[in-house]
């Protein structure tokens, strides 16, 4: 797996300058999580707080999501990345007038600004993906732009815990803004023949321009014309439904249940981050070694994994223990997630991909709305170990449905896509 992964950094250079922003921005991503979620228990002692600040980033990626795959689809989606980091980096600045701020008023606008740009970014960088690589290099890009995003976690925060409480919050902050500005400056280094524009088939009409909404529902009604597609977004949904109340228990079980500190959020997150290295090595291992029909069966599989591991760690004593189950967890999540994700890769157009990626997250986040909602109003009548006991429960439901549909034979394998020889572009970069 890694001589993959270093002879794809070595080979592509496009890829190489994604992945170099990627860690950059990811990690200074973490510091930010950790130095908010933090600050906000540590102004307040309320799980219902931490429980806004998580809706105050939900809600707005949920509304920017349909803006964002419209766009991404119909412009240069370079250039909206680099708006995105660019904005995000100045609103990340800001976090620092909150350190002296006791209302968690700031908290909660800064954080909607922060998140609406998000996903312009987030599933721009999953759209190009098929662009800056070769078909071969696909599922390997993929994976390690996965495995990165979980390695940067598992860093990301442990450090970002232990800064926080060392060196304070204003410092996790600034790091944060310079680090949305190191990634706009590798994203500027991309270079491809002709610009980062889709592919369409067909021109815009002149209504889809004066009304996006409409060209939105065209993505909508690929989605549903497509059973793999649709369902691979709504496992996503089915993961939301307890995944929301788990971001939330995260800062509740290493503050109030296991009694650290920051220190102990960044334990219990970095925990996460190494199962879902593994889990993501796993996926990459698998991706290209089974057949459509196994991976149907492996998808469920990672999701009774998922949901058990976590019951189970919502009732450990030990928090070395706990931190072995959440990880656990973690690794059924990822698994699931490189093969999804290399399936949507694989089998969307280039036309539909940045509104496919965006509703996908979209779907999630409105998902996770409703679960953080419930798990921040139970915080203040219920202990954290009781929720994630139903926070696990849910997450495992998904295996149903999947297994479900798969033996009504509802996930058909989808056609390969066609390419007229005049849409055929040169992707990937030589070898440098």
């Amino acid at each position: 797996m890694m001589n993959d992964f270093f002879q794809l950094l070595r080979r592509n250079r496009n890829y190489r300058y994604t992945w170099i922003g990627q860690v950059v921005s990811e990690i200074g991503d973490h510091f930010n999580n950790i130095a908010v979620f933090s600050l906000a228990m540590e102004t307040t002692h309320s799980g219902l707080v931490v429980s806004g600040v998580m809706l105050s980033r939900a809600i707005p990626a949920v509304m920017a999501g349909p803006l964002a795959g419209v766009i991404l689809d119909r412009f240069d989606r370079k250039r909206i990345m680099l708006a995105s980091d660019l904005t995000r980096a100045v609103v990340a600045l800001a976090f620092v007038f909150t350190v002296h701020q006791a209302k968690p008023s700031l908290l909660y606008g800064l954080s909607a600004l922060l998140m609406f740009a998000s996903p312009f970014f987030t599933s721009g960088r999953t759209s190009i993906l098929p662009t800056i690589t070769k078909r071969d290099e696909l599922h390997t890009a993929n994976s390690l732009t996965q495995t990165t995003q979980w390695m940067t976690l598992t860093v990301g925060t442990m450090v970002a815990g232990f800064s926080a409480a060392t060196l304070g919050y204003k410092w996790a902050f600034v790091l944060n803004s310079l680090s949305f500005f190191g990634s706009a400056l590798c994203i500027w280094q991309l270079r491809v023949p002709g610009s980062f524009r889709a592919r369409r088939r067909h021109a815009l009409t002149e209504e889809q321009v004066v009304r996006p909404w409409h060209e939105y529902k065209e993505g909508l009604r690929y989605m549903r014309s497509s059973p793999l597609i649709l369902g691979i977004g709504l496992v996503g949904v089915g993961w939301a439904t307890g995944g929301g109340a788990a971001q939330i228990l995260f800062t509740l079980f290493g503050e109030q249940v296991f009694n650290r500190g920051p220190a102990g959020i960044g334990m219990v997150w970095s925990a996460a981050g190494v199962g879902l290295l593994v889990g993501g090595a796993a996926g990459h291992f698998l991706g290209n070694r089974i057949s459509f029909r196994t991976y149907k069966r492996v998808i469920s599989i990672c999701y009774i994994v998922h949901g058990g591991a976590y019951v189970i760690f919502s009732q450990m004593g030990s928090f070395a223990w706990a931190l072995f189950f959440i990880a656990l967890s973690r690794a059924g999540v990822a698994v699931s997630s490189v093969l999804n994700v290399s399936q949507l890769l694989r089998r969307v157009p280039d036309e539909f991909r940045g509104r496919v990626f965006s509703t996908v997250e979209s779907l999630v986040w409105s998902t996770m709305i409703g679960s953080m909602t419930a798990a921040g109003v139970a915080s203040q009548y219920q202990s954290p170990r009781t929720i994630g006991f139903v926070a696990g429960i849910l997450s495992s439901t998904t295996s149903i449905f999947w297994a479900w549909a798969n033996w009504k034979g509802k996930l058909p394998e989808p056609q390969p896509l066609s390419i007229e020889p005049e849409e055929v572009e040169v992707h990937g970069e030589p070898t440098v």
